[in-house]
């Protein structure tokens, strides 16, 4: 399935895709949906490698995946669950059907749920023992914490509500740091754990409501829970209406757009919330409408596919020019690497081409003046993804803003132009003669030809940030099918809980001979050292 694109690329790979860049060029290998641009034209992909991809993505039935996906059949096939996140923000998409059960009516009810308790959160109706809530504690991990934490950053300008804060770490640390800056009595600490089991979120959540109870007469008053446990939050003693829910076919780094968002629906409000989810849904009718050649999930997926698999380039650096989307690259990390990180097909087979590549990335500036020496100059290519607003939110700094896209472009232009020995010779000539001239200008060699692509749009505001995020969701599921693989289970996560449990008793001061040496030896350095 992989030959004819991996015959191309060999064909092509030494050529300069700046020569390939013209007007024609830079409107057709672009695609636009709504006032969002995704630009892939710096890339070596032409017609003919992307017909290819197409078909290749054809071959591997995405599109019945799709309508599988969106209709509500099972396709986590290692869990036998449905995949319906896609419901979440489905606000007047008609019914969605699992197991002859439309599940929107509860989708909607939940909804309600939730902007009647944010709205009583932001008002002051809820009260709790100062008053009013001043502060959200959202205690979680994995996706019940990047995805609210990555949101509220992102839409820092539309907060209106209270303060939110997030704790996921097990290491004491990071919510002693939270709670010495909130004050018990206008807190309220949201626990986000479907289980109710989760051992790191529930350690934290006791910590919490023990440093509540210090003040506070009922401390679980206090409390909000994320789950479908309802005995187990019960035991914990969350009244009922202050619990959750959500579906086993909402998986945790999808979950946000239900009540894993509740922390970011108290901070910017219902209607807000309703705005990021229209963009999900947005990008959602898109996905299931666009040819493929003008779908915007699929290109990205295809370019990235087209990166990894055929040309090997084993990393993506996202690069967001936009400091509120500082955390986007690590809610992408566990969104595709947790998702696509695998090594066996649907059918527990090894795969035959690699899996997802590793994602990172910092914001842009920051990024130039420490890892781009590494993307400019460095033996490796590593596929870039820029991120830019035409507008920021600050109208009296807007020519810092657009001193802000200037970088962001003149790095994607750098990366693709480069410059030769002899343009280098000329940075050097009159400054050095022979040899040395000739060494200095070697080290001011950039060798270009290095693909980058540019997503755009007007502002990030709470409708845009819901696109980018469904855009990369889907992206993710395209990757996934086309791999053959289940891009929504996690077992890899496993083993180290299973151990982890295992070893506590062990750390506790428990009999570490059963353990392999090095174990053993870190465990008793650990305890000569105060563990």
């Amino acid at each position: 399935m992989w030959d004819k694109l991996l015959e191309h690329h060999e064909a092509t790979k030494g050529r300069r895709f700046e020569t390939m860049l013209d007007a024609d060029r830079a409107a057709d290998f672009a695609v636009q949906t709504g006032d969002m641009r995704f630009d892939y034209a710096k890339t070596n992909i032409d017609a003919d490698a992307r017909a290819l991809l197409i078909d290749l993505l054809e071959k591997a039935g995405v599109a019945d995946k799709r309508a599988a996906m969106f209709s509500g059949a099972a396709i986590n096939e290692t869990e036998g669950r449905a995949v319906l996140h896609t419901a979440l923000r489905n606000l007047d998409g008609g019914p969605v059907m699992v197991d002859g059960e439309d599940v929107m009516p509860g989708v909607l009810a939940t909804l309600a749920s939730m902007e009647a308790f944010a709205s009583d959160v932001r008002s002051g109706a809820f009260t709790g023992a100062g008053g009013k809530i001043t502060d959200v504690v959202n205690i979680g991990i994995g996706g019940s914490d990047l995805g609210p934490a990555m949101a509220y950053q992102a839409l820092a300008p539309y907060v209106d509500g209270p303060r939110c804060h997030f704790v996921s770490n097990v290491d004491p640390a990071d919510i002693a740091s939270v709670l010495r800056s909130c004050d018990p009595a206008t807190t309220l600490v949201i626990v986000a754990s479907k289980t109710f089991t989760t051992i790191e979120t529930m350690t934290n959540a006791r910590t919490a409501k023990a440093w509540m109870g210090e003040s506070v007469a009922d401390p679980a008053a206090q409390f909000a829970a994320l789950s479908t446990a309802e005995d187990k939050t019960a035991d914990f003693g969350i009244a009922a209406e202050r619990v959750f829910g959500f579906e086993d076919w909402v998986g945790g780094r999808y979950s946000m757009w239900g009540p894993i968002g509740l922390s970011l629906m108290i901070a910017i409000g219902p209607d807000a919330f309703r705005a990021f989810l229209r963009g999900g849904q947005a990008m959602d009718q898109h996905f299931q409408a666009a040819d493929w050649a003008e779908n915007m999930p699929a290109m990205l997926a295809l370019v990235g596919l087209w990166h990894n698999q055929v040309c090997g380039h084993a990393t993506r650096a996202v690069l967001p020019y936009d400091n509120n989307l500082a955390r986007l690259p690590a809610y992408l990390q566990q969104l595709e690497m947790e998702s696509n990180g695998k090594g066996v097909d649907m059918d527990g087979a090894t795969l035959s081409v690699n899996s997802g590549p590793v994602v990172w990335g910092e914001p842009g500036t920051n990024g130039q003046h420490a890892f781009y020496q590494l993307i400019h100059q460095g033996t490796r290519v590593i596929p870039c993804e820029f991120l830019v607003a035409a507008r920021g939110h600050d109208d009296d700094l807007h020519h810092q803003h657009q001193l802000l896209v200037a970088n962001c472009l003149a790095q994607s232009e750098a990366l693709m132009k480069g410059r030769d020995l002899e343009e280098a010779r000329g940075k050097v000539a009159g400054k050095f003669e022979g040899d040395e001239l000739e060494r200095q200008a070697r080290h001011r060699v950039f060798p270009g030809n290095r693909p980058s692509t540019t997503l755009t749009y007007p502002q990030l505001d709470p409708f845009t940030l819901g696109q980018i995020i469904a855009l990369y969701e889907h992206r993710v599921f395209v990757e996934g099918v086309v791999l053959g693989i289940n891009s929504y289970d996690q077992w890899g996560v496993e083993l180290g809980k299973e151990l982890a449990t295992a070893l506590q008793p062990i750390v506790e001061g428990g009999d570490t001979s059963g353990k392999d040496g090095s174990t053993a030896a870190l465990v008793d350095f650990l305890r000569s050292n105060g563990l």
